[in-house]
């Protein structure tokens, strides 16, 4: 029998996908954590068993146990329900910071590196002025000048990343529009808007989809941060921010009012920075 021409065996897809995830262990466990606060937050009503805003008083600070996994709060509510109710919040907090941020500053960013000259200068300008101020503080004070609450935290939050936004778009640009392809599309007279969306930001989409990622982990810590300081989320809205900042009053008495909002807050953190990394090795062509 000639087995020359017989086709060797292909690996099943599922086992080609273990072995893609085992060759790049970031990417598999940051997109496990994240994958796991994404799973909490569409599926929170299935998973909590309590009501996140259902008051107890009779079974205030109660220690973790068979009918409340973390225990109870001051107010006799469910931690563990409102840990996964605010999954909710985070997710939420990270899809519209990180979009608007992304809205404005990557369309800033492609003008300024595309335009030149005094409007790439003034352009970068403002942006620098965003830099002078730390992150948190600018949010601080945008709060501050809106008004607290949950909407007004997400517009300082995107405020502060926008120069990110803005500068990594503009040096990508710089570098593509040198490029031979862009040039060539300029002499056929190709227009702004077909070289800008199909030379410039589909080459440019890799870089910023890192940034993103990055940038959601700073949204959810400087959006906890915010909320513990009482200028986000206010109670009785179960965000961990809030909930680490209404346990600090107990910590004696229960430490798992702060202690499981404040894992929730570093496991999303760390998904979502483990995430960026392995994207950025993975999209890097050097490595």
């Amino acid at each position: 029998m000639d087995i020359s021409n017989v086709e060797p065996l292909k690996p099943h897809r599922f086992i080609r996908l273990l072995r893609w995830l085992c060759r790049h262990p970031a990417i598999t466990f940051g997109a496990l954590l994240v994958g796991l606060i994404v799973l909490m937050a569409l599926l929170a009503p299935l998973i909590a068993r309590h009501d996140p805003y259902e008051q107890d008083l009779i079974n205030t600070l109660m220690p973790p146990g068979a009918d409340h996994w973390f225990g109870t709060d001051d107010y006799g509510r469910d931690i563990f329900a409102r840990i996964v109710y605010g999954a909710r919040i985070s997710v939420f907090e990270v899809l519209l910071s990180v979009g608007l941020s992304l809205a404005i500053g990557v369309p800033l960013g492609v003008t300024a590196g595309l335009a030149g000259r005094y409007i790439d200068q003034g352009i970068m300008w403002v942006m620098d002025v965003l830099f002078a101020f730390p992150g948190i503080v600018l949010a601080i004070l945008i709060v501050s000048v809106l008004g607290d609450g949950l909407l007004n935290m997400l517009i300082a939050i995107a405020i502060f990343s926008i120069p990110v936004y803005a500068r990594l778009s503009r040096n990508l640009t710089l570098s593509l529009k040198s490029m031979e392809y862009v040039e060539a599309a300029q002499a056929l007279g190709i227009g702004y808007y077909r070289i800008v969306v199909h030379y410039i930001l589909r080459n440019a989409i890799g870089p910023i989809i890192v940034q993103s990622t990055l940038t959601a982990g700073t949204v959810v810590l400087a959006a906890a941060s915010l909320s513990f300081l009482g200028l986000g989320v206010q109670p009785p809205m179960p965000e961990w921010g809030t909930m680490m900042s209404d346990g600090r009053n107990f910590l004696g008495v229960s430490i798992g009012l702060s202690l499981f909002p404040g894992l929730a807050i570093v496991l999303s953190v760390l998904g979502f920075n483990v995430l960026g990394d392995g994207l950025r090795d993975l999209l890097d062509k050097r490595s």
